[in-house]
Protein backbone atom coordinates (compact mmCIF):
# COMPACT_ATOMS: atom_id res chain seq x y z
CA UNK A 1 0.00 0.00 0.00
CA UNK A 2 1.45 3.39 -0.95
CA UNK A 3 1.70 6.33 1.42
CA UNK A 4 -0.40 9.27 0.13
CA UNK A 5 2.05 11.74 1.75
CA UNK A 6 5.03 10.55 -0.29
CA UNK A 7 5.36 11.10 -4.05
CA UNK A 8 5.48 8.01 -6.27
CA UNK A 9 9.04 6.87 -7.07
CA UNK A 10 9.93 5.57 -10.54
CA UNK A 11 10.43 1.82 -10.69
CA UNK A 12 13.92 0.75 -9.61
CA UNK A 13 14.67 4.03 -7.81
CA UNK A 14 15.36 4.28 -4.10
CA UNK A 15 12.97 6.60 -2.26
CA UNK A 16 14.62 9.89 -1.36
CA UNK A 17 14.36 11.44 2.07
CA UNK A 18 12.49 14.72 2.23
CA UNK A 19 14.75 17.79 2.35
CA UNK A 20 15.50 18.84 5.92
CA UNK A 21 14.93 22.43 6.85
CA UNK A 22 17.54 23.97 9.13
CA UNK A 23 16.67 26.91 11.32
CA UNK A 24 19.47 29.34 12.21
CA UNK A 25 18.98 31.93 14.93
CA UNK A 26 20.81 35.25 14.75
CA UNK A 27 21.31 36.64 18.26
CA UNK A 28 19.74 40.07 18.74
CA UNK A 29 23.03 41.40 20.19
CA UNK A 30 25.20 40.09 17.32
CA UNK A 31 27.46 42.88 16.10
CA UNK A 32 28.39 43.11 12.46
CA UNK A 33 32.06 43.87 11.82
CA UNK A 34 33.71 45.41 8.79
CA UNK A 35 36.83 43.80 7.36
CA UNK A 36 38.88 44.99 4.41
CA UNK A 37 41.61 42.37 4.58
CA UNK A 38 41.77 38.65 5.36
CA UNK A 39 44.67 36.44 6.36
CA UNK A 40 44.31 32.77 5.57
CA UNK A 41 46.31 29.90 7.03
CA UNK A 42 45.74 26.18 7.27
CA UNK A 43 46.70 22.87 8.80
CA UNK A 44 45.86 19.47 7.33
CA UNK A 45 42.62 19.50 9.35
CA UNK A 46 41.40 23.09 9.27
CA UNK A 47 41.42 26.43 7.50
CA UNK A 48 41.73 29.62 9.56
CA UNK A 49 40.52 32.94 8.18
CA UNK A 50 41.30 36.09 10.17
CA UNK A 51 39.21 39.06 9.05
CA UNK A 52 40.93 42.35 9.87
CA UNK A 53 40.33 46.05 9.48
CA UNK A 54 43.01 48.50 8.47
CA UNK A 55 42.01 52.15 8.46
CA UNK A 56 43.54 54.75 6.13
CA UNK A 57 46.63 56.54 7.46
CA UNK A 58 46.87 54.01 10.32
CA UNK A 59 49.99 51.82 10.50
CA UNK A 60 48.28 49.07 12.47
CA UNK A 61 45.13 47.02 11.94
CA UNK A 62 43.00 44.81 14.16
CA UNK A 63 41.60 41.33 13.63
CA UNK A 64 37.83 41.64 13.92
CA UNK A 65 36.89 37.96 13.67
CA UNK A 66 38.56 34.57 13.32
CA UNK A 67 36.71 31.79 11.52
CA UNK A 68 37.96 28.20 11.69
CA UNK A 69 36.47 25.75 9.20
CA UNK A 70 37.15 22.28 7.87
CA UNK A 71 38.75 22.25 4.40
CA UNK A 72 35.52 20.82 2.96
CA UNK A 73 33.38 23.60 4.47
CA UNK A 74 35.90 26.19 3.31
CA UNK A 75 35.66 24.88 -0.25
CA UNK A 76 31.85 24.99 -0.04
CA UNK A 77 32.13 28.61 1.14
CA UNK A 78 34.51 29.37 -1.77
CA UNK A 79 31.98 27.86 -4.20
CA UNK A 80 29.08 29.81 -2.64
CA UNK A 81 31.07 33.06 -2.77
CA UNK A 82 31.85 32.47 -6.46
CA UNK A 83 28.17 31.90 -7.24
CA UNK A 84 27.15 35.01 -5.30
CA UNK A 85 29.81 37.17 -6.97
CA UNK A 86 28.61 35.96 -10.39
CA UNK A 87 25.01 36.79 -9.43
CA UNK A 88 26.06 40.21 -8.12
CA UNK A 89 27.98 41.01 -11.33
CA UNK A 90 25.06 39.91 -13.50
CA UNK A 91 22.81 42.30 -11.59
CA UNK A 92 25.16 45.24 -10.99
CA UNK A 93 28.05 44.84 -13.44
CA UNK A 94 31.63 43.69 -13.13
CA UNK A 95 33.47 44.41 -9.90
CA UNK A 96 36.59 46.33 -10.91
CA UNK A 97 39.75 46.71 -8.88
CA UNK A 98 41.62 50.01 -8.69
CA UNK A 99 45.36 49.78 -9.33
CA UNK A 100 46.88 49.67 -5.86
CA UNK A 101 50.02 48.67 -4.03
CA UNK A 102 48.43 45.24 -3.61
CA UNK A 103 48.54 44.85 -7.41
CA UNK A 104 52.27 45.48 -7.33
CA UNK A 105 52.85 43.12 -4.41
CA UNK A 106 50.68 40.26 -5.63
CA UNK A 107 50.93 40.46 -9.42
CA UNK A 108 52.76 37.61 -11.05
CA UNK A 109 54.87 37.89 -14.15
CA UNK A 110 56.53 34.71 -15.31
CA UNK A 111 60.26 35.05 -15.84
CA UNK A 112 61.46 35.51 -19.39
CA UNK A 113 61.97 32.09 -20.86
CA UNK A 114 64.26 31.50 -23.79
CA UNK A 115 65.26 35.15 -23.94
CA UNK A 116 68.84 36.02 -24.93
CA UNK A 117 68.72 39.41 -23.24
Amino acid sequence: MSNPNQPEQPAGKEPTAPAKQIMIDIPADLKAVYANIAFISHTPAEMVIDFAQILPRTPKGNVQARIIMSPMHTKLLWRALGQNIANFERQFGEIRFPRTLADELFSFSPPNQGSDE
